[in-house]
């Protein structure tokens, strides 16, 4: 049962899951270019249990999801499965609340029924049914692991949520709906990354700390507007899932 749960969720149970993973790769790609050409300044989060947050992008930031490329121009999947959309914000820039959908499997023990609240960029307030402690400690083992250093945006109507199993591990529990990362950002999520150092791209607003920890907020009524550098508001995702 384990198995067949992997391959469904892996998109390898198919007659042909190469063929499948190239269109599923290029469903990824289209949606990142849609963003990346929306000058997306904000993403506003509100779902009925609660959430309500507001996060500032990097003004060279950039969407990625799927195939990736190397500096060499070697094409990879990093991860599989996957089926986020992910960026990296702009370090210290967030305000408002987020509450769990999932419970977070980290060192060994489950943090359950959480929320998490932003005040001026950082962690203030941790709250929790069973692990609130570990979740204390966890946003406190360095400066950046209290700031976001990744937005995920997956569709809640997901493989991995439709199967309805929890791996408990992060890596696949991650693509079952939207989440966020403490800790941690990624410099391929600045454009022309590679042109700069690991401190510079620090200084263009990528997070730094030692944890890079996810957990899942996606819910079935989540809505999530951006906002762009214009003021223009873009439904982005609506009841859940992408609406575009």
């Amino acid at each position: 049962a384990m198995w067949k749960a992997i391959l469904h969720t892996a998109r390898a149970e198919g007659k042909n899951p190469v063929r499948d993973w190239q269109a599923h790769n290029d469903e990824l790609a289209a949606r990142c270019a849609y963003l990346n050409g929306l000058g997306l300044q904000y993403l506003e989060y509100k779902s009925g249990n609660g959430t309500d947050f507001k996060v500032e992008l990097n003004e060279d930031g950039i969407f990625c999801g799927g195939k990736e490329l190397t500096l060499k121009g070697r094409r990879f999947n990093p991860n599989i499965p996957t089926e986020e959309v992910f960026t990296s914000p702009k370090a210290g820039s967030v305000e408002g609340i987020v509450y769990s959908t999932k419970p977070l499997s980290y060192m060994g023990e489950l943090i359950e029924n959480f929320s998490v609240r932003f005040e001026n960029g950082k962690v203030v307030e941790v709250k929790a049914e069973k692990g609130e402690e570990l979740l204390k400690k966890m946003v406190s083992m360095d400066e950046g692991a209290g700031r976001l250093g990744e937005c995920a945006l997956i569709p809640y109507d997901s493989p991995i949520n439709d199967s309805g199993v929890l791996f408990y591990n992060t890596l696949f529990d991650e693509n079952a709906s939207c989440h966020l990362a403490l800790g941690h950002g990624f410099n391929e999520c600045l454009k022309g990354y590679e042109k700069y150092t690991d401190g510079e791209c620090k200084k263009r607003g990528i997070n730094d700390s030692m944890i890079h920890v996810d957990f899942m907020i996606g819910s079935r009524d989540m809505n999530i507007v951006g906002v762009t550098k214009t003021g223009e508001r873009v439904q982005i995702f609506q009841n859940g899932n992408w609406a575009f």
